[in-house]
């Protein structure tokens, strides 16, 4: 079923007043790809009675006054996307379309949305349950933040918001261990993976330039961030706090990557890989042609790209499902009516990293001063793609499945450096996953520049690729 997204399903279900209400500034599909509904729907198994708000009207109380005042919190996130890349192209231009919004037409989602959307609230509801801030444009902004549009350094989105808390990263975790804190009334500060602002800085936790200081200097801008960086592993990061004004942002240590279960779980909840009918009339939700089937075979990314945010949202190490769990998603993909046979995407943020690790990193973090994939995959480091070709195998063979495609980005590097089933792994996916384009990711040509990208130097120099033969 769906998350509630009408007072009339909520009265179906018999929830007179609802625990969560979330609030978002997609269309609502109901899809383990969209995190407000992932979010949502770990929370409703959990017993908890949740609904949600989609793009609501900023202008009047139409929408936010549809549940009432939730019992435990507000979960706020901007959608899938930062509400200003989704609203504005890189030369700053308006775009005219959104593909996660129903009718295709980019009129829904306001500029800052998380900030919209928190006032919005509090406009309607005084002295209101807490408001907690979560997804892609909460994460990156959470503490001091270059911001292109207003060309200048902006404090973290949790001051700018006037919110009570931020969830970071991927937040299944710590939005249930909220949930069920604040319904037994417990204390939440110290839950991992949760920011919050306070009027003394922990003892024990790391300090970063004022937003004062690196508002101005660059270089203090540069080591605020290197610090940053540095405490994105669960394994190794301590907490950081940062003076934004009188008060503090505190950031807690990021909460322990899940394990395979965890993630076979969350991604078998029941989904029902539709837009909600509240927006039926109004159109389309283009997305839904490459989300709706997708699988997520894994989370996290170890490539350490300098110009990438994935480090910082779902962290540097690869967390896989497992296989079972995998193949029972797509088994029961051929039970929907609306799927014709047709797998969209297999992956994650890079789709041949399934399934490789780096025993080191599980026990004792990921190293700091070592890249995994810089000047070449690190030794400690299994790039085997095994696994890999092993699952797509298997997959292809399940009956009601014509085609599985990857969607996602292949590291080239990662095939060529692994001599054992690189090949293979070429070959397999060539053959049979491929629709009209494979997509890599050489972003350069030039030595220099792939150096300040963190990307490997050119791979025909470093003899890795001997160029084809007519």
């Amino acid at each position: 079923m769906f998350i509630p997204a009408t007072r009339k399903e909520a009265a179906a279900l018999g929830w007179r007043r609802l625990d969560v209400i979330l609030v978002t500034g997609d269309s609502y599909i109901d899809a383990p790809h969209i995190g407000v509904a992932l979010i949502g729907k770990t929370l409703m198994a959990a017993g908890f009675r949740v609904g949600i708000i989609p793009q609501p009207d900023v202008l009047s109380d139409k929408d936010i006054l549809r549940f009432g005042e939730p019992e435990l919190f507000w979960g706020v996130t901007a959608g899938c996307m930062d509400s200003m890349v989704a609203n504005y192209t890189a030369g700053q231009k308006r775009r005219r379309s959104d593909d996660l919004t129903a009718g295709g037409k980019n009129t829904r989602r306001p500029d800052r949305a998380c900030i919209a959307y928190t006032n919005l609230i509090r406009r309607h509801f005084k002295n209101t349950t807490p408001i907690v801030l979560g997804g892609i444009e909460a994460s990156l902004r959470r503490i001091s933040h270059y911001d292109l549009w207003s060309d200048s350094v902006r404090r973290s989105i949790l001051f700018d918001a006037k919110a009570d808390f931020l969830v970071y990263g991927m937040g299944e975790a710590t939005v249930m261990d909220l949930a069920e804190r604040l319904s037994r009334r417990q204390p939440v500060t110290g839950i991992r993976g949760l920011c919050f602002i306070s009027t003394t800085p922990p003892q024990d936790y790391i300090g970063l330039p004022s937003h004062e200081t690196v508002a101005k200097d660059k270089d203090a801008f540069a080591h605020m961030f290197r610090v940053f960086y540095d405490n994105c592993d669960p394994e190794s990061a301590r907490g950081l706090y940062q003076k934004q004004d009188t008060r503090y942002l505190v950031q807690n240590p990021p909460r322990p990557y899940p394990a395979p279960e965890d993630l076979d779980r969350i991604y078998e909840l029941d989904y029902e890989r539709r837009v909600h009918p509240l927006h039926q009339e109004a159109g389309e939700v283009r997305a839904m042609h490459t989300i709706a089937f997708s699988i997520a075979s894994h989370r996290g990314c170890f490539g350490g790209c300098h110009f990438c945010a994935i480090a910082v949202h779902e962290g540097r190490r690869v967390v896989s499902r497992t296989e079972a769990s995998i193949l029972r998603e797509a088994e029961k993909l051929t039970r929907h009516p609306d799927f014709k046979g047709i797998i969209p995407d297999l992956g994650g943020p890079t789709a041949n990293m399934y399934g490789m690790s780096c025993k080191r990193a599980e026990t004792r973090g990921v190293c700091r001063e070592k890249a995994c994939l810089v000047p070449a995959a690190c030794k400690l480091l299994d790039i085997g793609h095994q696994r890999q070709i092993a699952l797509l195998r298997k997959i292809r063979e399940i009956p009601g499945i014509k085609k599985v495609f990857i969607g996602s980005g292949v590291r080239h590097d990662l095939v060529l450096q692994d001599k054992q089933y690189g090949m293979a792994y070429l070959k397999e996916i060539m053959t049979h996953h491929v629709s009209g384009q494979l997509k890599i990711a050489p972003e350069h040509s030039q030595d220099h520049v792939l150096r300040l990208m963190g990307k490997p130097d050119r791979v025909i120099r470093k003899g890795l690729l001997r160029p084809m033969r007519a």
